[in-house]
């Protein structure tokens, strides 16, 4: 029979910050061996990233000042918008919009995966967009620094390589439909 015990409980909760867009709690915690600690975890809401690709294979990147880092890095368009339990592929259509100004035909929903799970509970959905066409970009009041622009797959490797886009979400997403065979 095997054992059903928890690896690890949740003894209480309680809420050290909360803003707008997260809260930050300690949870007191009981291990497995009845070990006791605590854990400190950030709360967000997920959200999605797009991956574009144009008609002759380019990739649009967005560039943006980065805060908590001091520092502007290409990445994919990213984001959450609208309210908890937004149909994600609604939301990836919107932030493919309002960052880049592109609208894509097709948007493929190529995965899932966790931001940091050692610290939070944020996840998201990974899409690729195709069939683009240009509009007009619409970015919000903290993105009003964006820039974008469209990169070779083989500038973007380069930019990989030599450290020049250190966004994780972006590398892990590349990888990801690299190793799919959607890239």
């Amino acid at each position: 029979m095997p054992d059903e015990t928890p690896d690890i409980q949740t003894i209480e909760t309680k809420v050290v910050y909360r803003n707008a867009w997260m809260t930050v709690r300690e949870d007191a915690i009981r291990r497995r061996d009845g070990s006791t600690g605590i854990y400190g975890v950030v709360e967000k809401a997920d959200f999605v990233v797009v991956v574009p690709v144009h008609a002759d294979g380019s990739l649009q990147l967005v560039q943006q000042f980065r805060y908590p880092v001091k520092a502007r890095f290409w990445e994919f368009p990213q984001g959450m918008w609208g309210p908890p339990g937004t149909d994600p592929a609604l939301a990836a259509q919107h932030e493919l919009q309002e960052e880049t100004g592109l609208a894509a035909t097709s948007m493929l929903h190529a995965g899932r995966l966790n931001l940091a799970h050692g610290t939070m509970c944020q996840g998201y959905d990974i899409f690729l967009a195709t069939g683009l066409s240009q509009g007009d970009a619409a970015p919000e009041l903290e993105e009003q620094d964006l820039i974008t622009r469209a990169f070779s797959r083989a500038e973007f490797e380069r930019m990989l390589i030599s450290g020049e886009i250190k966004d994780a979400t972006s590398v892990a997403t590349y990888g990801l439909l690299r190793l799919k065979g959607l890239l």
